[in-house]
């Protein structure tokens, strides 16, 4: 379940205190303490939200070997609640209506009678949902690691997310933030010494319509997550024009490539969104002339292979949520991981990703970002007339 098998989907959340020390014992009793309990509870008013033991929708048990593993604690949350469907509530509601209007068949109800039928039809919510019915229950997996102070919480929704984030806060008293492409890149911003330069960015300007300007960035303060946009468009030019092999900082290198889908919009909000859906969405033209025309990425499926293991995932932008991860040892595609070796190959593609993105920073806020930009243009110039010139010769 979870990190454990199959593909995740995850926001990272990078944790700034952490009151609880090494997992043990404590941890464990913690989780029991707060383990999920929702029956007889009225959850069309207020969802209940609590802990399971990470191996199945019921699993209330919590131990050291299934749950901590290595340096890392695995387990899950549920959030249940009492989600009534529109239809029921509508049918419901008129069943009300046409006991109290009986002695007056064909009028009209009046305000207080359309209130009382709403009061009864509430009433009714309660009940239902305090015997367990129309209960929805939602299962998050959580990979708390403490090799790298990080939550993977494996949930994109930001519903969901904030209350599992309340749980964890309340039960372990942890503080953290969400690991958007703006706060990675002030964290690897700071390790170069380079965190001014971070504050006084503003987005770029590749087309000369767009003039920096980025709608759904709206130059919120402290906001710096129009980088991940920047991000995608500077490493879809990186394996364009000098190839699919990109070196890192710690020695090792990255190939790469963008698969399966691609998203783009506008980020003047005025020439619309492309979705594409591809085995390489960049080699199409209508992908090459959407970034022509001032389009950015939006989210993008990558495929990334270093030390042997290679990481297929959806990447979005801005917040640097990761969908659908997929990850295998090249050349053993059969080959079954282990818990400790899954929850390592999640750390490798964190580390993957971040050095990946560490270069880009590097090209942004300590070398010439203007030079990379002209080039950038360049290329986004000569690829435009390319397109132009294959859509005059398919006409």
């Amino acid at each position: 379940m979870g990190f454990l098998s199959g593909s995740a989907t995850f926001d990272r959340y990078r944790i700034s205190n952490d009151p609880t020390g090494v997992f043990g014992k404590e941890h464990l009793d913690l989780l029991k303490k707060g383990q999920i309990k929702s029956a007889g509870r009225n959850l069309y008013e207020k969802p209940c939200v609590g802990f399971l033991g990470g191996a199945h929708l019921f699993d209330t048990e919590f131990d050291f070997e299934k749950n901590i593993i290595g340096e890392a604690m695995h387990f899950a949350i549920r959030i249940d609640s009492g989600q009534i469907p529109g239809p029921i509530k509508r049918a419901w509601t008129h069943m009300e209506l046409s006991g109290i209007m009986k002695d007056n068949p064909g009028g009209k109800p009046s305000k207080a009678q359309r209130e009382e039928a709403k009061e009864a039809v509430e009433a009714r919510c309660e009940a239902e949902s305090k015997k367990g019915n129309f209960k929805k229950m939602t299962v998050v997996p959580v990979l708390w690691d403490s090799i790298t102070q990080t939550i993977y919480l494996g949930t994109t929704n930001e519903k969901p997310a904030d209350s599992c984030l309340g749980l964890l806060n309340d039960a372990f008293e942890l503080e953290f933030s969400k690991v958007t492409s703006g706060k990675l890149a002030l964290e690897i911003a700071e390790t170069m010494d380079a965190t001014e330069a971070v504050y006084d960015t503003a987005p770029s300007t590749f087309h000369p319509e767009t003039n920096g300007n980025v709608v759904w960035w709206n130059a919120m303060k402290d906001n710096y997550d129009f980088l991940g946009n920047e991000f995608l468009l500077w490493l879809w030019w990186k394996w364009e024009v000098a190839g699919d092999v990109i070196a890192l900082s710690d020695g090792s290198e990255v190939a790469g490539m963008f698969a399966r889908s691609l998203s783009l919009d506008c980020p003047i909000g005025e020439n619309g969104k492309e979705s594409i859906s591809s085995d390489s969405p960049v080699t199409l033209p209508e992908a090459l002339l959407a970034i022509q025309m001032g389009k950015l990425p939006r989210k993008a499926g990558l495929t990334l292979v270093r030390n042997n293991e290679q990481f297929d995932f959806a990447l979005q932008a801005e917040t640097f949520s990761i969908g659908s991860a997929r990850i295998r040892q090249v050349g053993n595609e059969t080959e079954v991981l282990d818990n400790i070796d899954r929850i390592e190959s999640v750390r490798q593609l964190s580390e993957t990703f971040d050095l990946l993105y560490g270069e880009f920073c590097q090209a942004r806020f300590v070398e010439d970002w203007s030079a990379e930009v002209a080039d950038l243009k360049q290329w986004l110039g000569s690829e435009g007339k390319s397109v132009k010139s294959r859509n005059r010769k398919a006409a």
